[in-house]
This record gives C-alpha cells, structure tokens and sequence, in this order.
C-alpha cells in the first residue's frame, strides 16, 4: 500500500489565501497565552461603565424579539416589575399593554385574540387600542428585530418618540435573538460586555488571537473616542477561524453593540441588551440578556444563506447561548462582590 505524503501545516498555511474568509488557526495552548489582567484597569471599566449608563434612554426597554410577538397569540413578560401583553393586531402593529385585566387581574398572556384584540378568559372582557378605566397601551416600537416598550415610570427619563436603535447592515441580512436571565442588575451586564480582555480566556471556545488595540481612557473621553476596538479571530471549526476588527459602543444605559469594522460581514452587529425584570422570589434582582446578532455580507453566496435563515438561526442562537451562559455566571457573580 503506497502512504500519500505527510504536507507539513505550514505549508498549507503559507499558501492559505488571504483574501478567503476562513484562516487556518494555528495549534494554542490556553495557558500559555499573553495574560490582559495588566490591561484590564477596572478603573477603565468602571468609567466606560458610568459614561454609558449617564446616556438618554428615553425611557425605552427590549422587550422580546419581534418574532415572539404574534397575531394569534398574546406574549407575556415582565419588564420591572411590571406585567406586560404584547401582541399585533389586524395591521401587524404591535401592541403593549398591562399583563393584569382591569376587572379581577387575570392573566392576559393567556387571553383569545381576536380581531386584533386581546379577550378576557375569565369574563370575556374586550381589551384593545382604546384606553378605558384601568387600561392603557404603553408606547411599543418595533425595529423588525426587537420590539421595545416604553415605561416612562421605571425610566424616569425624558420620554423620546423612538428608542435608540443602533445602526444594522444593510441589504441582506441575517439575523437571531437570544434571551437568557440571570440573578443581577443591568449594570452587570453590560460592565462584562465592558470587559473585552475576558473573551479568549473565559471562552476559548469561540475566540482565538484576541487584541484589543485601542481603549478608552478613564477621564476625558470624547463621544467618539468612547470605544473598544478589538481584532479577534472566531472560531468556527477545528484550526479554522475568521479573523475580523471589531468596536464595542455603547449607544444607551442599557445596550452594548460590537459591530466588525473591517474583516468578513463588515457593518454586521452583535446587539447585548440587558432588560431589568424584577425581583424574583428571593427578592434578589433577575435581569434579561437579550442578545441580537444581526449578520451581513456583500458575498454573494451570503443572499441564498440569508434564506435559508430559518435552518442556520438555530445554531446561531446556541452560539449566543453558550456564550451567554458562562457570561452570566461573570456577570452574577459582580452582582454578588459588590452588594456584600
């Protein structure tokens, strides 16, 4: 039996175009990489940290991802404490209002919906767009990705007509929401959001090479100097990633986007929301990740991938759900140090 020859991996990667999207990843090994405790300043963290919660809201909260909210059947959560129904009715507009009926309280998220509105299992009470004793819709946006609500009492802000919504590519896009909820405060999560250096230690499974080149300083920072900017490799499979330039920003109290700058899906965005839901039973806070990664490429084999979106969404929310479970236990576990 003749053996083929052994082609030693440099060659390959020394010939490995570089115009191609996928790199070949060198073999690493975990403990030996370049420490970033020295560049983690938690000083630095806590000021981008402050800067970004002193920003306008407007009031505004995610509530769900926009597919969540149906026409045939009513969604319920809670944001604040707060009980909330979301819904679309007969147009597709969506519709918030509060989670308890006005006559004895029972629950809306199990109400009928017809025609557009919401029908009372207990009694058969009519509840819609109009306001009545009780009964008023809360202002709701829908970006096609995420649906808002805004709750001018637990934001205590300058109401806006429109919540910040940050820049998303354009033309063909792809798109996941994922929602995972942990025991802390939003300032939790986005300060680990605020932490870039933690990305290849605390997941190496996903991140490779990371370098942030440029960050913030503690004092005197300009709104566009008011990032992290950051060259990561993803890994996608075994040896294999794609090496992009990536900015984290914070556009309001409560968001943090990365957004790739240069690299494979240039303008592509990775959205961390963190919406407050209320004490739980313990008393103790409990906070909603929602994660939107909206993805573009102008590669024309990316048009037919983005139809087949309802295959490949899956496997990008379990990403984001991986990645958010061990984040979580980060972000828990801030919670718990300073509120000894």
């Amino acid at each position: 039996m003749t053996l083929l020859p052994r082609i030693p991996l440099s060659r390959i990667t020394d010939r490995w175009p570089s115009r191609w999207p996928l790199q070949p990843l060198p073999p690493s090994t975990w403990a030996r990489q370049e420490p970033t405790y020295a560049d983690a300043d938690p000083k630095l963290i806590r000021a981008a940290l402050e800067r970004a919660r002193s920003r306008a809201s407007g009031n505004w909260f995610v509530l769900a991802a926009s597919r969540e909210v149906r026409a045939d059947r009513p969604f319920g959560t809670t944001v604040g404490g707060a009980e909330l129904v979301a819904w679309r009715d007969t147009t597709g507009t969506v519709r918030v209002g509060p989670g308890a009926c006005p006559h004895l309280g029972a629950p809306l998220a199990l109400a009928a919906l017809d025609c557009g509105e919401l029908v009372c299992r207990w009694h058969g009470l009519r509840l819609g767009a109009r306001s009545g004793p009780g009964w008023a819709l809360h202002p709701a946006h829908d970006d096609g990705v995420l649906v808002w609500v805004r709750l001018d009492e637990l934001g205590d802000e300058d109401p806006t007509d429109a919540p910040v919504v940050p820049a998303r590519p354009g033309g063909a896009t792809l798109d996941a929401v994922t929602t995972l909820t942990g025991t802390c405060e939003p300032e939790d999560i986005v300060a680990n959001r605020l932490d870039p250096w933690h990305g290849a230690w605390f997941h190496p499974y996903s991140f490779q090479r990371l370098r942030v080149d440029d960050a913030p300083a503690v004092t005197d920072v300009t709104e566009a100097d008011d990032r992290f900017l950051v060259t990561v490799t993803f890994k996608v499979g075994p040896g294999l990633g794609v090496p992009v330039r990536a900015e984290f920003v914070c556009p309001e109290p409560r968001t943090v986007v990365m957004r790739i700058v240069d690299g494979e899906g240039v303008g592509s965005v990775v959205e961390t929301h963190a919406t407050p839901r209320g004490p739980g039973s313990d008393g103790r806070p409990r906070t909603s990740v929602i994660e939107a990664v909206v993805a573009g490429s102008e590669r024309p084999g990316f048009a037919v991938a983005s139809r087949l979106a309802p295959a490949i969404r899956p496997a990008m929310a379990a990403a984001a759900t991986r990645l958010w479970r061990d984040d979580l236990a980060y972000a828990e576990r801030r919670y718990v140090m300073r509120t000894r």
